[in-house]
Order: C-alpha cells, then structure tokens, then sequence
C-alpha cells in the first residue's frame, strides 16, 4: 500500500512540474496591443528603429500574462535500439504586445527574435518541434492567409491579420480558454541548417501554418533575407531547459548531439542553433 501510495505521489509531482516564463511583471499603465501598434505604424520609422522599441516593450514585461505559463511537450525516440525521452516547454502561442484582452501579435527579424529568446533564457523551434506542437495543440486554428502584396510588410497588414485571427479565436474562447496550446494561426521563423544558404547568406528561414489536415501551408524555406519580415510570421519561444532521459539538459545540447538530435530535429544535428543577433 505504502508503494502504491509512493508511486502516486511521484506520478503527481512529475505531471503537475510547471514552468513559467522568466520576465518582468507588466505594468498597469503598459500599452495595449492597439496602442502599441499604433505607436510604430509611422511609415517613416526604420526597421532598426521599430525593433528597439518591440525589444525595450518586450524586456519591459508587456506580454500577456497568459503567455508565462508554459505548456509542456513530450517525445520518444528509439536509437541505436535504445529508447529516449524529452520533455520541453513551449509558449502557448506566438508572442504578442499587449494586455490578456487586447494583444498584437509581433513579427520580427530573426535577428531580434533569437535576442528576445536570449532574454526569456529560449530557442526558436526546429521544424520538428512546430510539428509537434501542432500535433499537441489544443486549439488548431485555420490559417487564415492575406493575398501577397508588397504591403504584406507594412503595419496595416499585420493589425489585419491580428484582427482576422483574434476574431477566430474569440469564437472558440469558451472551449479553448487562454493559456491553452494554440497552432494553425502563424508560420513558424525556426532554426536550421539552412539558416545560411549555399553562398553563407544569412536568411530567414519559415515553416510551418499547418492546415486542419496537419500538411504545412510553408514547407522549409530560406528564400528570403532576414529584413523580409511580412505579416505572417509568428515568434514562438521554446524554453533552453529540457528533460532528456529524465536528466535536465537543453535545447542546444540535444541539437548537437550525433545520438539525441531527432528529438528536437528532423534535420540531423543543428551546429549552430540560433541566429547571431549582431
């Protein structure tokens, strides 16, 4: 009885371990995510400009509170028939500006991403890894795509596709309350081996957007230049810490490693996995 007992103490503390985010409260007079928007829709702020103040906004704390509270993912492998675990953490969805209430989803190059990454102490996914919180989200939302035109980049656009998402989401809030594990509503700006492309260009490199039948609208893609930031790419984070085997670890030790990278890559081993953010 007392084993019993032991093993459902055990199981209940290994199940209920939450992470959250590592950040500043936000404060009480923060910007809403309109107001935010607003406030870098001049069409004469540079690029540079823009991203210093979603950095200074981001390092302030203005982030929803829903989103501290990560979700945890687990995987298994076998190799070299020998079975491994991981367990990591994600954001519940991708990063926005703003209140619970009034939020403003943030693309970005992948420059400033990997420094927001750095700064909540995370990684940009793999490939892999938006599949699988694809696979695992609660909510799966139906990409809803905005024709290309060369004001896919602008601002306007991107509080369009804020508006078009936010709307589908209020839908379904009843069901899937805030917090839950969301997809289908953003491509992914993940790490690769293709974040330099065969002339050592540094690109952005997208995935992701999964259709409710789980096929990616975006496969793999490193066409662009990393100062193409267009309205729908998401920033999802994924927490450095990670549990391989039980044994703490981290995202950049599994991408290296010659035995352990599939479970975080379907690329093989990532060398350098993280965009260099001077």
């Amino acid at each position: 009885m007392k084993y019993i007992l032991l093993c459902l103490l055990t199981i209940h503390c290994f199940t209920s371990t939450g992470q959250e985010l590592k950040l500043r409260k936000r404060a009480s007079n923060a910007l809403s995510g309109t107001e935010f928007s607003k406030s870098i829709s001049d069409s004469a702020l540079s690029l540079s400009n823009r991203e210093l103040i979603i950095f200074n906004e981001i390092r302030s704390g203005n982030i929803p509170k829903f989103y501290r509270n990560l979700v945890e993912i687990r995987d298994t492998i076998s190799n070299l028939e020998k079975i491994h675990t991981i367990r990591y953490f994600v954001l519940p969805d991708f990063i926005a500006i703003g209140s619970d209430d009034d939020y403003f989803y943030c693309p970005m190059r992948p420059q400033l991403a990997q420094k927001v990454a750095n700064l909540m102490k995370s990684s940009l996914p793999t490939r892999k890894i938006s599949n699988q919180i694809y696979q695992n989200a609660l909510l799966k939302m139906t990409p809803e795509p905005i024709p290309p035109s060369p004001q896919m980049i602008t601002i306007p656009v991107f509080e369009k596709h804020n508006q078009i998402v936010n709307a589908q989401r209020k839908l379904i809030i009843n069901n899937h309350p805030f917090g839950s594990l969301v997809a289908g509503n953003k491509k992914d700006v993940v790490i690769s081996n293709r974040i330099y492309n065969d002339k050592g260009e540094l690109r952005v490199v997208i995935y992701g957007w999964h259709k409710p039948d789980g096929k990616p609208i975006q496969p793999l893609y490193n066409g662009h230049s990393t100062i193409h930031v267009d309205y729908s790419h998401g920033i999802r984070l994924v927490q450095n810490k990670v549990w391989v085997n039980g044994k703490k670890a981290s995202v950049q030790k599994v991408l290296k490693s010659e035995i352990l990278n599939a479970l975080l890559s379907d690329e093989g081993p990532i060398a350098a996995p993280f965009y260099p953010i001077n």
